[in-house]
């Protein structure tokens, strides 16, 4: 029996909608931030907070994941996923407080932060070494189709004339808007099969074996099984322990490579780009344009991304990246210290964009996916998605109060001060990545995890 590359593809597909569903939660804020603000009337510091409160969520959901996805399987843990996508979607459309509204962020925020730590971890279980990178990419290009659909959303849903509409009633549809795709995203994951690695973890393995055979055919099947069941040997059946071998350089590498992946700024850019433009003196209207065509970039380069991960390997991707993604933001920080409002700015940005659409945005999750041996898998990768959310929260909370026009921070350096630190960051990522993280190219899950053990 021959591998099923469609019954692969759909499957992964299925799974990236949790992507697409992160993107779309996270991204649909950027349209409706300030008119909370004035609905709410709330400071720079408290808008901050609303923004950045989902976040806080994504770290619980991304703390417990590595448990729930070990003890009720990936599946499972999905489909979880998914109910609080539809329930936070619904109850950020009806708050008339903003405390109502930030439970149901906070509650949104859980969903997105089981289903970051999740959904690459049950792509790259279930697909082959040659076409891993390629399909934990595809999550990332869904995550930012996610971002892109909310913006285009968010446009069309803001009436540029009834603005009295877009303060009563506007943002409402937007955040109920991410009704529709949390529902498909149920139903979809009702028929897709659990991971066969966990399935093997919990003795299923006629399961496991069934599956891996529909993916790789046959005789790779049952080579593959011996190979999982080797490295589960000694399985306790506890989540984790810190006397696996090397585990304190695992969980730094993954710690780091999440860390690197926000603190280089690119949130600041996805949730705050309308009024890093209308500080730029261009319309709101103009200002949610240009944010779509830096989503639109952002999706262009990570299909270019998807397609070079497996040629040119994830360690060349995410150095060089990285290096364009610094000299990229460095400059944007210039331009905005001299006040500069030109298209320059915009292709600048878009350059940034791009960069980081080659290297930070899918090199990481692929990294993530995969680095980790099996039995810490998924405890590991709930210890990186933390760090992960954890410098998103602190990007997201502190952008707004280094860009207040009435701040210290803005009038010393006139906006530029928050993208010369984020440059900064990108070259202290390029030397970690150098000098610390391993190529992983055409390796299975279990070859990587002999390299922790030489």
């Amino acid at each position: 029996m021959k591998s099923n590359k469609a019954y692969l593809v759909g499957v992964t597909l299925v799974a990236t909608l949790g992507g697409f569903l992160f993107g779309y939660d996270t991204g649909v804020i950027s349209g409706a931030d300030k008119l909370i603000q004035l609905y709410f009337t709330l400071s720079a510091t408290e808008i901050g907070f609303v923004v950045s409160s989902a976040l806080l969520g994504c770290m619980l959901g991304s703390t417990v994941s590595g448990v729930l996805s070990k003890r009720f399987g990936r599946k499972k843990s999905m489909l979880f996923a998914a109910i609080l996508f539809f329930i936070s979607a619904m109850g950020s459309a009806l708050p008339e407080s903003v405390t109502e509204l930030v439970i149901y962020r906070l509650l949104g925020g859980i969903g997105v932060g089981l289903a970051s730590a999740i959904a690459p971890v049950y792509i790259a279980e279930i697909a082959p070494s040659n076409m891993r990178g390629k399909l934990v990419s595809i999550n990332q290009l869904a995550i930012v189709m996610g971002f892109v659909v909310v913006f285009f959303v968010n446009y069309f849903i803001k009436d540029p004339v009834n603005l009295d509409w877009n303060l009563n009633t506007g943002w409402r549809y937007m955040f109920g808007s991410e009704c529709i795709p949390a529902l498909l995203f149920f139903l979809l994951l009702l028929i897709v099969p659990y991971s066969p690695r966990w399935l093997v973890m919990k003795n299923r393995n006629e399961e496991a074996l069934s599956i891996i055979t529909k993916v790789n055919g046959a005789e790779r099947a049952a080579e593959e099984m011996i190979e999982i069941k080797d490295s589960l040997k000694g399985d306790d059946g506890k989540s984790f322990s810190f006397k696996y071998p090397k585990i304190g350089l695992i969980i730094l590498i993954g710690v780091a490579l999440s860390f690197f992946q926000q603190v280089t700024g690119i949130n600041a850019i996805m949730y705050y780009g309308p009024r890093i433009f209308e500080s730029m003196n261009l319309p709101g209207d103009v200002a949610l344009v240009n944010q779509i065509v830096v989503g639109l970039a952002m999706m262009i380069f990570t299909i270019i991304a998807i397609f070079t991960v497996e040629k040119l390997g994830r360690k060349p991707l995410l150095i060089w990246g990285t290096v364009g993604m610094g000299v990229c933001i460095i400059l944007f920080g210039v331009l905005m210290y001299n006040q500069y409002s030109g298209i320059f700015a915009l292709v600048v940005l878009v350059g940034y964009i791009a960069f980081f659409s080659l290297s930070q945005g899918p090199i990481v999750w692929v990294y993530l996916s995969e680095l980790f041996p099996n039995k810490v898998r998924g405890a590991v990768m709930s210890m990186a998605v933390l760090a992960q959310w954890t410098a998103n929260y602190l990007v997201s909370q502190t952008f707004p109060m280094m860009a207040d026009e009435s701040g210290t921070i803005y009038q010393t350096f006139h906006g530029g001060f928050p993208f010369w630190l984020y440059g900064i960051f990108c070259f202290i990522a390029v030397v970690f990545t150098w000098k610390m993280v391993p190529e992983t190219k055409g390796k299975s899950l279990e070859q990587i995890e002999t390299y922790w053990s030489e």
